[in-house]
């Protein structure tokens, strides 16, 4: 890079960074066994995985017994291949969800070295950091995703453009893997992003106009073309059918029909939830690019993620799908240019950073240790009552483990907070180590009331001990993809969409047509939900009137 490297007045020690990985090795692990699949996406993603493990079928993504063309299947081969692994120690869904963490941390190995190699030697931990403490990462980074193996991807592509004006070779490769990585777990995206990018840096900046930029992005091709081609073309020689529902139902006639559609409301929904997806990152961010602002043309340190967020908002902006989750990637740039204005950060603004952090952190930390033992010894306060009301079937019972764990993180918490010295890291580790404690409270002490109100494991069971031992199949009727998925782990229930209405069974989702199906040819044989869910309503109809024989 042209840009010379401010040297840092406060090195990372060997010391600070063992601590510092041992914290981020905490916040990945934390959370990734000990608990159900859960709605939404965690349940059709392990259906999927499910079905690779029960079938052996590998190269077209199933849900219970039905194709299921949303996605290439690369996370879902990985967390098969975890699960299997480790089928004798774990359940088949936590090990599964290794997979997730597996991602997540090459995610976080890939971007600090990004950082490193952007802003200098001490900075790849502190990219790393800030990464972990964004909001949006807390939960989806260790939910069974397939967005954890797009992300990954994309932070490996990133990796690729820092080095790309001066190592040919190593951008080339990280350049070609990170978009086919990103391409097999999520299809088109990773390829577009790669494209904009790598035309944008040279069109907007002079820096990037080198001999040796082109012939990495040359390579990237190369080394991409494997992943972009193999499992499409096996995909085609399987199934024609199944392929055009891929590549065009889902992905790029999908994308045109919504094209016609934009602007609508949801065009911004990135740009709004943004303040509380990438926060501490984006006012970081925020504050090194306007500090900057008159010498963008020649730090090109600044312009990779720079131009890199702003080609990632507008196109995730334009697809058909606009959720939470698919605002992961946003955070890699914001979390870079946060590391950049750490040298320049006003020791007022980090302070009051710091103290907010702190004193946010310390009162959820109390509220969480007060409404948990308010649960467990029921002492009738507002927040216990209304807990309780929420779950009435949840029974609290003190474990030993999860407690002294929670215990053991929060007097840790402390310690770290007394004892860190002075810098403007100070507020980034600090915040990240309150984002640690939260999740550690939450994956322990809270971990079975959420797991009752997150997991279909007990409608599932409950469903299954009233069906009849014996039936030809069952219909389903608005039942979604992770229900599906859940019925099949749980309780090995397939259902079918039952065009000749020969079924005896009918399950429905929802209010929705209810009279109508219980009136002369249905009788109502169960009704039930998951626990504490009074909106999400399910009902088993068993026939009454004899079902039609296909005719042969």
């Amino acid at each position: 890079m042209y840009f010379i490297k401010p040297t840092d007045p406060n090195p990372i020690t060997p010391f600070k960074a063992a601590m510092l990985g041992l914290m981020c090795l905490i916040w990945l692990g934390t959370g990734l066994i000990g608990h159900d699949p859960w709605k939404p996406d965690e349940a059709y993603s392990f259906g999927l995985i499910y079905s690779i493990l029960q079938t052996d079928t590998w190269l077209v993504p199933m849900l219970a017994g039905e194709p299921f063309m949303e996605n290439p299947p690369l996370f879902y081969w990985t967390a098969a291949a975890f699960a299997k692994l480790f089928s004798h120690l774990l359940p088949l869904h936590d090990g599964a969800r290794l997979a997730s963490g597996f991602y997540t941390a090459l995610t976080l190995l890939l971007i600090g070295l990004t950082g490193r190699k952007l802003y200098g030697e001490n900075r790849g931990w502190a990219t790393a950091i800030i990464l972990i403490g964004c909001l949006g990462m807390l939960v989806r980074a260790h939910q069974m995703v397939a967005d954890l193996a797009l992300l990954a991807g994309i932070a490996m592509m990133l990796l690729g453009f820092s080095h790309s004006q001066e190592r040919v070779l190593r951008a080339g490769i990280w350049l070609g893997l990170g978009t086919g990585i990103g391409f097999m777990a999520k299809g088109f995206i990773a390829p577009v992003l790669f494209g904009l990018i790598a035309i944008g840096l040279p069109l907007c900046f002079k820096n990037w106009r080198v001999r040796n930029y082109f012939l990495s992005l040359s390579l990237a091709l190369l080394c991409a073309t494997p992943w972009l081609t193999i499992w499409p073309i096996l995909l085609y020689q399987r199934s024609p059918t199944l392929f055009a529902d891929w590549a065009w139902q889902h992905n790029i006639g999908n994308f045109l029909i919504h094209l016609q559609q934009i602007p609508n409301k949801d065009t911004f929904y990135y740009l709004k939830s943004l303040p509380w997806l990438a926060w501490p990152a984006l006012p970081l961010a925020i504050w090194v690019i306007w500090q900057s602002r008159s010498r963008l043309a020649q730090r090109d340190d600044l312009q990779l993620p720079l131009l890199s967020f702003g080609v990632m908002l507008v196109v995730l902006s334009i697809l058909p799908h606009i959720k939470e989750i698919f605002a992961l990637p946003l955070l890699l740039p914001l979390a870079l240019l946060g590391s950049a204005s750490l040298s320049s950060l006003k020791r007022g603004a980090a302070n009051a950073l710091d103290w907010f952090g702190l004193s946010t952190f310390a009162l959820l930390a109390i509220l969480m240790w007060w409404g948990w033992a308010g649960l467990l010894l029921d002492n009738h306060a507002k927040v216990t009552l209304w807990l309780k009301d929420y779950q009435p079937e949840f029974e609290p019972a003190l474990q030993t483990a999860p407690f002294v764990f929670a215990l053991v993180a929060t007097v840790l918490w402390l310690v770290l907070i007394w004892r860190i010295g002075r810098s403007l890291r100070r507020a980034v580790i600090n915040w990240a180590a309150g984002i640690t404690l939260i999740w550690i409270l939450a994956m322990t002490l809270w971990l079975p009331w959420l797991d009752s109100v997150k997991s279909y494991r007990s409608m599932v069971v409950s469903m299954k001990q009233v069906m009849p031992n014996q039936y030809r199949c069952i219909k389903r009727n608005h039942l979604g993809d992770g229900q599906r998925a859940m019925l099949h782990y749980f309780g090995n229930i397939i259902t079918e969409r039952d065009r000749e209405h020969r079924c005896d069974l009918l399950l429905i989702q929802g209010d929705r047509n209810a009279r109508i199906f219980a009136e002369k040819q249905w009788q109502k044989i169960w009704e039930g939900s998951r626990k504490g869910d009074k909106n999400e309503r399910y009902r088993l109809y068993q026939r009454i009137v004899p079902a039609q024989t296909p005719t042969q």
